[in-house]
């Protein structure tokens, strides 16, 4: 007790605003409930397992420590559960996850020594007493974030619905084969709430959509509430069911795997975009090397700062080491107080490890991936690249990202014969997927009539009915590389529009090969859609003829484009008629010739159309760019826009015209159908010798062996579920988010991203 009073000033009774780790180790996965318990610093509230409370101590030289134990207490099988009265996960109120109880001891270790002292206790010093109860009575750092993401948002309530009328009227709702009542509109339906009408929706400005009955309904009647119908989405429910279990081998006997590389990563509420991606790039051995071979648990502590959960380096290297050595990949069973059961049972899995800290960093500059919402597994994948790349600025030769990073040229040919090469760096190959190259054409034409006579009968196809397109991976790399017109291309040797043909190749080949499939794309009137599509992927591809050759002897480049020479041709012009006309109904002249111009001149009602519903956008009193100096687009916004769909050079002359912000950007596009994508394109020339960007590049030989798969499940990439299936030791092994083993059909032919490794001839 002595010792303890003598470091009484070592001792902080934490305040509100305190961050209180009570949870989890710092720099390991080990909890209270791990065999030594867990640490808490007394001074600076972080917390450590029983192998790295020295080192904390040797650091800081803080002697006090309170630890926290839990053991398992058996729990009934017949225990009843709570009924929820939240919207909420693991708060008091909220959903039963399902949980064994611990029960919690807790005492005071004075270090060096250990020392240990029992807690309660009234012999202990008060200040020590109310530090341990506010400790304790804290909501932890690691769960302070998350509990207030699960909680759901405030429902807005219609006031409409509080009150609405029904009437019955017998109108009897069919479960399929939905036609509007006033047309023969079989797509944007929608069903009148208060008597069962199904009426088409709004028509859009470029003629596309509905005929406006659900609107005209309404005007006549002044039924006010309505929800979407579509058939297109019944069909994707039946695809995203064969999907779940498929991708996610369900009804298999998937044999569990346990060992170094073999631990799973806890969902932390819609986390498995992180945890599908996070399970392929650890399974590199380019992060293997530099965050678990070449790096201990130790040499990240001593480099990191006071505060090591909010360094990069320490919670990598402690990912790292948590999936890689195998310390938290073992069997455990689950067990329960059975003892009126027939048959006790016990269920062999691993608890995985949960990536909090690591996540909570990640995602401290991305508002999207910081939110328990689902995201896109490409955009955290690029985003993870440039975050990694960040912190390795100055140091390329230890940058493990690199090993992903290549050059792109696009060669430009104008209808002059002259020549103008661009190049770009990136970190994947998105590909199209040309549905025309579909080798199970015949499949393809007889299901297409069986879906229509059962369409003209009101019946469904079912799910084992659906035949999908099947379309070699070689396709869709020849898409890629293929020739592509560019109309209005403007040239500087002819100075003025042409058309002109675009071709790509890669400038490197990289250690790791990662492919995006560009399975979301936008239909007619901007709706997004998933390609229900079966991609043919072979074991070892080669893309050797993929390399790009630079510029050619006999060949000659464009000159050099003067400032503003093409401004005047490229610039966006308003029909004058259409902006007098609008003009003269009241409205702002400036506001007048953006609507003329966002809908490509089609007209004054289409012009109207627009206008009315962009009045209140934030931008409408911004002048009319007319040209300008070049902007440089980062690659990686061009990436998240190309996996919403959009092709890559409306994507770049998006980026371009909205500054290099995302969202601006994709208002471009939506308001923008016909834009041309010249102005991305109107390239001069451009140097084809490596550039100090391409310098130290990996690069090598063009055959790649396929490591991992990223597959999705549902209708789009901000919701449903990502699994990884990676080749290790000789058999493809299953990741889905704790759960690990042995994968007895991986889907192949269904991933959204695919990891390459090069082959060393």
């Amino acid at each position: 007790m002595d010792l303890l009073r003598s470091n009484l000033s070592r001792v902080r009774i934490p305040e509100p605003t305190n961050r209180i780790y009570k949870q989890e180790c710092c720099v390991s996965f080990d909890t209270p409930r791990s065999e030594g318990g867990l640490f808490v610093d007394m001074n600076t509230f972080l917390a450590f397992g029983k192998d790295y409370i020295g080192w904390h101590y040797e650091k800081t030289g803080n002697p006090v420590y309170l630890h926290i134990k839990q053991n398992k207490v058996l729990v009934p099988e017949d225990r009843p559960l709570k009924k929820p009265t939240l919207m909420a996960i693991g708060i008091d109120g909220g959903f039963d996850n399902n949980e064994l109880e611990y029960e919690e001891s807790h005492s005071i270790v004075v270090l060096p020594d250990y020392l240990s002292l029992p807690f309660p206790s009234v012999e202990l010093p008060e200040k020590v007493r109310l530090a341990v109860d506010s400790i304790l009575m804290a909501v932890g750092a690691e769960k302070k974030e998350q509990l207030a993401a699960w909680t759901a948002d405030k429902k807005q309530t219609s006031a409409y619905a509080m009150n609405l009328q029904q009437v019955d009227n017998g109108t009897i709702v069919p479960s399929s084969g939905w036609k509007c009542s006033k047309c023969d509109k079989r797509d944007n339906l929608w069903m009148n709430l208060t008597d069962g009408t199904i009426l088409c929706g709004r028509k859009n400005w470029d003629g596309t959509g509905g005929n406006n009955h659900a609107v005209e309904y309404y005007n006549d009647t002044g039924y006010p509430l309505a929800t979407e119908m579509t058939t297109a989405e019944r069909e994707l429910d039946q695809n995203t069911n064969f999907d779940w279990n498929r991708i996610q081998e369900s009804g298999q006997e998937v044999e569990p795997i346990f060992g170094p590389g073999y631990t799973g990563l806890v969902n932390l509420g819609n986390s498995c975009y992180m945890a599908a991606t996070m399970q392929v790039v650890f399974s590199t051995h380019s992060f293997y090397s530099r965050y678990y071979k070449n790096q201990s648990l130790k040499t990240a502590f001593e480099k990191a700062p006071a505060d090591p959960t909010v360094d990069l380096n320490m919670q990598l290297t402690k990912l790292a080491h948590g999936l890689l050595s195998g310390k938290y990949s073992v069997p455990v069973s689950e067990e329960k107080d059975q003892t009126n059961a027939i048959t006790p049972t016990t269920n062999v899995k691993q608890d995985g490890i949960s990536p909090r800290m690591f996540k909570a960093v990640i995602a401290a500059s991305h508002p999207e991936f910081s939110s328990m919402r689902q995201q896109d597994a490409l955009e955290f994948f690029l985003h993870f690249l440039d975050q990694v790349e960040r912190a390795h600025g100055g140091r390329p030769e230890i940058d493990p990202a690199r090993s992903f990073k290549f050059g792109i040229e696009d060669r430009i040919k104008c209808s002059s014969g002259k020549v103008a090469y661009n190049r770009r760096l990136d970190y994947i190959l998105s590909l199209n997927i040309p549905l025309h190259e579909a080798t199970n054409k015949e499949e393809l034409a007889a299901f297409q009539k069986l879906k229509a006579e059962k369409a003209s009968e009101g019946k469904e196809v079912s799910s084992d009915e659906i035949v999908r397109p099947r379309v070699p991976l070689e396709a869709c790399l020849a898409s890629f590389s293929s020739p592509e017109e560019i109309q209005d291309f403007y040239s500087t040797a002819l100075k003025a529009k042409t058309t002109a043909v675009k071709s790509a190749g890669l400038t490197s080949f990289p250690d790791y090969l990662v492919l995006h499939m560009r399975k979301f794309v936008m239909e007619e009137g901007w709706v997004p859609k998933k390609l229900d599509v079966y991609i043919d992927v072979p074991d070892i591809i080669d893309i050797s003829h993929m390399r790009s050759k630079g510029l050619q002897h006999g060949e000659e480049l464009l000159p050099e484009s003067v400032p503003g020479e093409e401004e005047e041709p490229t610039k966006p012009v308003a029909d004058e008629n259409i902006v007098t006309q609008l003009v003269s109904m009241g409205f702002n002249n400036l506001h007048c010739q953006k609507a003329a111009i966002n809908t490509s001149n089609a007209g004054v009602e289409e012009a109207m159309n627009w206008l009315l519903s962009h009045m209140d956008d934030p931008d409408i009193d911004t002048p009319i760019s007319q040209g300008g100096g070049q902007i440089v687009v980062d690659p990686s916004k061009v990436d998240m826009l190309i996996s919403f769909g959009f092709q890559e050079d409306i994507a770049r002359a998006a980026l371009k015209a909205s500054g290099g912000d995302i969202e601006k950007a994709t208002d471009w596009i939506f308001n923008n159908p016909g834009a041309s994508v010249s102005t991305d394109m109107d390239a001069t020339t451009s140097e084809t010798t490596p550039t100090a960007a391409d310098s130290g590049l990996p690069d090598g030989g063009g055959r790649y062996r396929l490591i991992g798969i990223v597959s999705h499940i549902g209708t789009s990439t901000l919701c449903g579920h990502y699994v990884a299936h990676i080749f290790k030791d000789g058999r493809w092994v299953i990741f889905n988010d704790a759960k690990v083993g042995a994968s007895v059909n991986p889907p192949k032919d269904m991933g959204y991203l695919y990891f390459f490794e090069r082959l060393n001839s």
